[in-house]
């Protein structure tokens, strides 16, 4: 929850350029992101609620932060429209299959996972370039990172729709239940 209610708060820091403090949000999104993930591993409490809400938090985070990082143009519009094209058209897909019961079972896929760990180190790196006013290795470990998201985001979106395209394959050649 602290993660969906520090996302206002952010995007109004870096509209008005307030990168220190924008910087301490997103290191407390992440910070508390951590700990909840710690805890309920520490302590084996998964609860139905957080199993929804930890993915859509994660979305709704960094999805904001690309769009609001594009919009001050610190990151290219072509990276963000194909970050949101690949999270709409999952989350769409995944939406319609799961109200009409054909599957419920959302797992992320390896491909998936690497997106979401560059999305996050682009966007930390990102930050910090405002922060600190890198040098020339910053900038191209950014410029390399976006190319790499522009990459793996259509990518893993494809790959999430073959597999979910077969598992709908397999399951409509189940035999039905008398």
């Amino acid at each position: 929850m602290l993660r969906l209610f520090t996302v206002p708060f952010l995007v109004i820091e870096i509209l008005d350029h307030h990168w220190i403090f924008a910087f301490v949000l997103l290191w407390l999104a992440g910070i508390s992101d951590g700990l909840d993930g710690l805890l309920a591993r520490m302590l084996k409490q998964r609860t139905t609620l957080g199993q929804f809400l930890d993915p859509i938090a994660d979305k709704a985070l960094l999805s904001t932060l690309f769009l609001v990082l594009t919009h001050v143009g610190v990151i290219p519009r072509y990276v963000t429209v194909l970050v949101f094209s690949r999270d709409l058209g999952i989350l769409l897909i995944s939406t319609l299959l799961y109200v009409t019961n054909i599957l419920r079972d959302f797992k992320p896929t390896w491909l998936g996972k690497l997106n979401t760990c560059l999305q996050i180190l682009t966007v930390l790196l990102v930050m910090t370039a405002e922060v600190v006013h890198p040098h020339i290795a910053l900038r191209e470990a950014i410029t390399g990172l976006l190319r790499a998201v522009a990459v793996v985001a259509p990518l893993s979106a494809a790959q999430y729709a073959w597999i979910t395209l077969r598992k709908v394959q397999a399951q409509s050649d189940l035999p039905a239940e008398s």
